[in-house]
């Protein structure tokens, strides 16, 4: 653990780590407001509400399945901190549309920016983590991507604290502030050119042939391919659980937005805590030995969930604040479960991203990743189209928790079959 904290004292990891940090905080804060604000101050309908915050989970991820093969090929034909310089200065456009959103209360151009955003990291996912067997030791790796997961989600933890509780016209504000200052942290990554011996790919600029041709590419590669699927099954859980926290908070537990913000927090505390503690146990060997466990252990944790909020007190008329709420018995248990579903997936997923980066040749590193992010991200938008379906049919908030719980077996059973052919 402490040769992994040390590399936050290299120039090879600190300012990637760092500008990975700020953009992580200011999609949370963003998004965070941007949700805080459309569901306690601009709909009052429930359905309205969930409706929303799918379509806007859907729209968030739509650009990775969109960008993800252009941005792997660049990534592995250019110089990745060139990229990182490029898409950073983009970000400071991106949220000046968003922070006009925010004080404007408009709601296409919040969607629009938050789209742009997706554009945005789908050129900077595939980087982040094929720089890391760039730029550290192989036996680096693994505690690399722990901590970039772990400093991932921390930053989710203070963007959604703060866009959960900061009025929007200051979120307007930071979310200004941070992408100049992520700006300033991208230009000190240190140069990542291809490989000398690499073969530089041939730009193929069709998206949907590309992203068809690098899928193809890739999953043919028996770990690769069962890691991608066993990634795509924690992150269509993750959008389904991310998107239903607010609604959930407000309509079934008759919670205010504190609330709200809390239950976004302690999943990002829990995921950071889980992968900071995957990687002390695997001793910086990268083996899916407790991925299947974790998975889960994902699915009990949010059986429970279920069964405690179907069981939920009534709480009386209006929403009840964070002080209240915390001192209703059940309410324990549920912030036991949500941190219990955090840690459980922290420590399943990060080992699954460390496969990626170790399998293939560095020359090939964005391109793996990138193909995973398609994957990954179909996978989400699917699962925010069958959630947007689902409420339309009727299907409560808490019934969709057992949906997720249900794709913890099915990740389970992928992450032992990647278990059993490679460790």
């Amino acid at each position: 653990m402490k040769a992994s904290l040390r590399l936050l004292g290299r120039r090879r990891f600190l300012p990637l780590f760092a500008t990975q940090f700020l953009g992580a905080f200011n999609d949370n804060l963003f998004k965070t407001a941007m949700v805080i604000l459309v569901t306690y101050h601009v709909y009052s309908d429930p359905t309205k509400e969930a409706t929303f915050n799918a379509v806007a989970g859907g729209i968030f991820i739509l650009p990775f399945f969109l960008f993800s093969a252009l941005a792997g090929q660049l990534a592995d034909s250019m110089d990745k901190a060139r990229i990182i310089r490029f898409v950073k200065t983009a970000e400071i456009f991106i949220m000046l549309a968003g922070a006009a959103g925010l004080l404007l209360h408009n709601v296409p151009l919040m969607l629009t920016a938050l789209f742009a955003m997706g554009v945005h990291s789908s050129f900077f996912g595939p980087i982040k983590y094929a720089i890391l067997p760039q730029h550290l030791h192989k036996d680096e790796v693994l505690g690399g991507t722990g901590l970039v997961e772990a400093g991932t989600y921390g930053a989710i933890l203070i963007g959604t604290i703060a866009g959960g509780l900061i009025p929007a016209h200051v979120a307007a504000a930071g979310v200004l502030l941070v992408a100049a200052v992520g700006r300033l942290t991208g230009g000190q990554v240190p140069p990542a050119p291809p490989e000398l011996d690499a073969p530089i790919p041939k730009m193929d600029w069709h998206i949907i042939r590309a992203s068809i041709a690098l899928v193809s590419g890739t999953m043919h590669i028996p770990r690769l391919f069962l890691a991608i699927i066993a990634i795509s099954f924690f992150w269509a859980q993750g959008a389904i659980l991310a998107a239903q926290f607010p609604p959930l908070v407000k309509n079934v537990l008759s919670a205010d937005e504190q609330v709200a913000t809390l239950f976004l927090a302690i999943f990002s505390v829990g995921v950071a805590l889980g992968s900071v503690l995957i990687n002390r146990l695997l001793a910086g060997r990268v083996l899916a030995k407790y991925s299947p466990a974790a998975a889960i252990a994902m699915g009990l944790f949010i059986v429970h969930l279920y069964w405690n909020v179907l069981h939920w007190p009534d709480v009386g008329p209006g929403l009840v604040n964070l002080a209240t709420f915390v001192r209703i018995p059940q309410a324990e248990w549920i912030m036991v479960d949500l941190f219990g579903v955090a840690v459980a997936g922290g420590m399943f997923v990060v080992p699954l991203y460390a496969f990626l980066t170790t399998t293939v040749h560095k020359s090939e590193t964005a391109r793996t990743v990138a193909a995973n992010n398609i994957v990954n991200s179909g996978g989400m938008v699917l699962a925010a189209v069958l959630l947007t379906v689902l409420v339309q049919l009727g299907v409560s908030v808490a019934e969709t928790l057992l949906l997720v719980s249900i794709a913890s077996v099915g990740a389970a059973w992928i992450a032992w079959k990647l278990h059993l052919a490679c460790d």
